[in-house]
């Protein structure tokens, strides 16, 4: 049986990184329950946004963290402009095409990336990559921790703008009734492309957070998104507090996981997880039932 010298490690490192999973998964649960549809681009805008700390890192010496005054608002326009100039026009209203859109738009930069940086895996090092902090018998790593904090601190002003703004109240509006949106004067374009603009900027912040501890290359969002697809899945589909319990649940479940089964087979857990989900509580932990 694993003491506790051994368990609690482990589940520090799950909240650390479920932290960080969490705050993925609110970019897409805001951009699911606006627009009622799942961003397949969410992962690539990952790498993409991994892409542009390492090079802001390596070519101009930003830290990462000093990279989120630029990066994050960088992936929101980058957002807004591929909502409206893209996915608006291509999509003619329905659902089906902005699935098929996303899908388009994610193996574009997919292999845009391929072209320009090869398949090569690439990190960076600083200061901090590899100092840690004793939290009773468990050592954890600078960048986690800084990773917990903020993605804590972005889920957080997420919600307040949700919960607390005048965009906050007509993103509500549009995501209940659009057409009753529109009657009162929201411009449910402007909202919608505002929803996908701040979805994408919380990968945006995800990737600064990441970035010290982790590497990039063309592929490494693929696997992000169906953590994410699978925290939206577990929390509620459009859930916020769903997805941010949900994030830190996957992300203890994963760490786990690898402990009792092995690293290459910790996300064994999640799956199962999804998989009891959708046989058992089809709206998540804390979606409410038509």
């Amino acid at each position: 049986m694993l003491g506790f010298d051994v368990l609690f490690p482990s589940l520090l490192n799950g909240l650390t990184t479920g932290a960080v999973y969490a705050l993925i998964a609110l970019g897409l649960t805001l951009i699911y329950g606006v627009l009622h549809i799942i961003n397949f681009a969410h992962g690539a805008a990952l790498m993409v946004a991994l892409y542009a700390v390492f090079l802001l890192h390596e070519r101009l010496g930003i830290d990462p963290y000093l990279a989120l005054p630029i990066v994050v608002p960088a992936m929101f326009g980058f957002g807004y402009a591929l909502q409206r100039l893209v996915i608006e026009r291509a999509s003619h209203g329905r659902d089906e095409n902005i699935l098929l859109v996303t899908l388009g738009i994610s193996i574009v930069l997919e292999n845009l990336a391929l072209m320009v940086f090869k398949s090569d895996t690439r990190t960076i090092d600083t200061a901090y990559t590899l100092a840690t902090v004793q939290i009773g018998p468990a050592f954890i790593a600078v960048p986690k921790l800084v990773a917990f904090g903020g993605a804590l601190l972005a889920s957080a002003l997420l919600l307040g703008v949700v919960k607390g703004t005048d965009l906050g109240r007509a993103i509500r509006a549009v995501a209940i009734e659009k057409q009753g949106a529109r009657l009162m004067g929201i411009s449910v374009e402007h909202v919608y492309a505002m929803s996908f603009g701040i979805g994408l900027a919380c990968v945006g912040a995800a990737a600064c957070f990441l970035l010290p501890a982790y590497y990039v290359n063309p592929q490494v969002g693929s696997g992000f998104v169906l953590v994410a697809f699978t925290i939206v899945v577990l929390g509620g589909m459009g859930s916020f507090a769903g997805a941010l319990v949900g994030g830190l649940l996957i992300g203890v479940v994963e760490s786990l996981g690898g402990l009792i089964l092995g690293e290459s087979l910790g996300q064994i857990g999640i799956f199962l997880i999804f998989i009891a989900v959708l046989l058992f509580r089809p709206t998540g932990l804390f979606g409410a039932r038509s």
